[in-house]
């Protein structure tokens, strides 16, 4: 229980990077573990989004405050993503199986939550940064990309509140532009 209020502690202190990849960027594609429903699974980008965009948010740590919040947010609005033909992941720089417990617990089994590796932190550019320098942890980043591989809609906050919000909001507009 210590080590995790430290850890909270430490997460409010450090300064997410600014989201580098803006609306119309190319997403990085990647291959990594994830974990749905307490299984794991190899998860490929380019795979994701044949069914269609993608809401890939980077968090901090599992089973911090701030980020149990926010998957527990987005498990409350899976069914609107569905319904606008989003799928949602989460992504992490957790070993897979602290996500495969998060996949269950605060994720709710309803969407799928991956290893965040450096080259995919890298390549997102939403590394953690803590008094200027550059942690392994990803900062608490939204994207939404679209099915063609370009990027929708960027968000870097370290507040989860607006995340969900704001990337449903962005399908929703890209859905209706499609269908008119």
């Amino acid at each position: 229980m210590r080590v995790a209020l430290i850890a909270a502690l430490a997460l409010t202190a450090a300064i997410p990077a600014s989201a580098q990849l803006a609306a119309g960027a190319s997403a990085p594609d990647f291959n990594t573990v994830g974990a749905l429903g307490g299984k794991e699974f190899k998860l490929h980008l380019k795979a994701q989004l044949k069914k269609g965009p993608v809401v890939l948010y980077f968090y901090p740590m599992s089973f911090t405050p701030g980020c149990s919040a926010e998957a527990q947010a987005f498990a409350a609005a899976t069914p609107e993503f569905k319904a606008a033909g989003a799928t949602v992941i989460g992504m992490a720089a957790d070993p897979i199986d602290k996500l495969k417990d998060f996949s269950t617990k605060d994720c709710a089994s309803k969407f799928a939550v991956a290893q965040a590796t450096p080259a995919i932190i890298d390549g997102y550019d939403v590394a953690l940064k803590r008094n200027g320098t550059k942690t392994a942890m990803a900062s608490r980043t939204s994207f939404v990309i679209a099915p063609d591989g370009k990027i929708l809609y960027a968000h870097s906050d370290m507040s989860p509140a607006p995340h969900i919000r704001n990337t449903l909001a962005a399908v929703k507009e890209w859905r209706a532009k499609r269908q008119k």
